[in-house]
This record gives structure tokens, sequence and C-alpha cells, in this order.
């Protein structure tokens, strides 16, 4: 395996969620802003995204362009976000429409690439750990060649216990390092709160490296704030 295909001299993290609309993003960015208020050179990667929007320079998509406004190291969308879709479906599906099939490989090597310039290189990923990339690989297979730990953000709501804990056996069974995981608030209705975090953290077979509550205004820089654990291992 290439050093570009095997993460050689990569150092960061994968941010994966137990689903699509945990906060992944807001982890993510927050994670860059803590870290290059640390001093550090960071870059961020959404390898792969759906529901971009046309732009005079391509197609662009949210989450991805918050990463590169939150990381210290300028680099090139196409390097930050590779594989860009327009219609917000399932990637694998989204690339087939397009006559695109999404290479790991080429994934890879931008990551290596943005290492280069960064100490820290955050890397999150499409919904959840086993959303489809291609006919055989999957999220999952992409963080196992990055070679980075995982990082789980919880999407704390109804249903979250099985969520967490079937995403837990996947990364165990996929045999990579495995940061944490970090409670993301998303339901302010939810019953119980505490105790389902109690819960979590005594189920999950990785320490909690953050909880983030719920905020109608949640902003990158308070996430960062709730995010110290997490930023002390990264650092």
């Amino acid at each position: 395996m290439s050093d570009a295909a095997a993460g050689v001299g990569v150092r960061g993290v994968v941010v994966t969620g137990t689903d699509t609309g945990v906060g992944k993003t807001l982890v993510a960015a927050g994670l860059l802003h803590g870290l290059a208020r640390r001093g550090l050179r960071v870059a961020g990667m959404k390898p792969v995204a759906t529901g971009c929007e046309r732009t005079a320079a391509g197609l662009r998509n949210d989450d991805a362009l918050c990463l590169r406004r939150h990381a210290s190291v300028d680099a090139g969308y196409e390097e930050i976000n590779p594989y860009a879709f327009e219609p917000a479906i399932a990637p694998h599906v989204a690339a087939a429409e397009a006559g695109v099939r999404i290479d790991l490989a080429r994934i890879a090597a931008c990551c290596a690439r943005l290492s280069r310039s960064a100490d820290r290189v955050v890397v999150e990923g499409v919904g959840g750990w086993r959303v489809p990339l291609n006919e055989r690989e999957d999220v999952g297979d992409l963080a196992r060649l990055l070679g980075l730990p995982v990082l789980l953000v919880v999407g704390v709501r109804l249903g979250c216990l099985n969520h967490a804990r079937l995403s837990a056996d996947a990364i165990a069974a996929a045999g990579v390092p495995w940061a944490g995981w970090v409670a993301s608030c998303i339901d302010p209705q939810m019953s119980r709160m505490r105790e389902n975090l109690a819960a979590l953290e005594a189920l999950l077979p990785a320490p909690c490296l953050g909880t983030i509550p719920f905020l109608a205004d949640a902003s990158v820089e308070s996430a960062a704030t709730r995010l110290e654990r997490a930023l002390l291992l990264l650092a």
C-alpha cells in the first residue's frame, strides 16, 4: 500500500456519527477551532458530500465550507471535498447517477497532501459508520484506510442507545483505534436525558470526550469549549 493510501504521516481524527444530522460538522469544526487556538496547524476534510449547491466555482457543500473556515491551513476546496454531489441522497447512489465511482485511494491521497502542511487533519464522514461509498466499501473502510482514530458523535435522542451500541460494535469489528465519543444533545424535548447519558457512559467501551447541550444558536466556538477532553487527546 502506498504512503498516501495507508495514512502514513497523517495525524488527526475521523469524526463519524450514529446517523445523519447528529452534529458531526459542529463537532469537527469545534475540534478545528480548539486545536487552532492551541497553536496547531489544522486542516479539515469532508471527503464525500451530498446536497451540494451549484456555484460559479463548482459544487460546494455547506459542511465542507464550514470546516474550511475553521481550519488554520489554507487548502483548495477540491482537496477538502474531493467528491461533491448535488442531490441530497446516499453518496453511492449520487455517485452512480453522476457516472462517478468514489475511490478511497484518491481520498487518502488528498488527506496525505493536507497533512504535509498541517499538524492535525480532522476528517468528517458522511452519514453514519456503515454508509456505503461504492459497491463494496463504506465509511468504516475509509477510516481503516486513513489509519486515524475514530470519534463517534452520538445524537442523543430516543433510540440513541441502540444506535450508539450498534455503531460501537461496528467500530470495534473494523479494528480501528477508537478515540471516544461525544454526546450531541439534538432533541431538547427528550425525556430522561440524564439517565440516557449515564447509560451511554456505562455501555460504550470508550470514554465520553464531551457533551454538547442543545442550543438553538449553537456556534462552533461554544462547541469547542465543550470538547476539552477531545482536544487534550488530539493536541
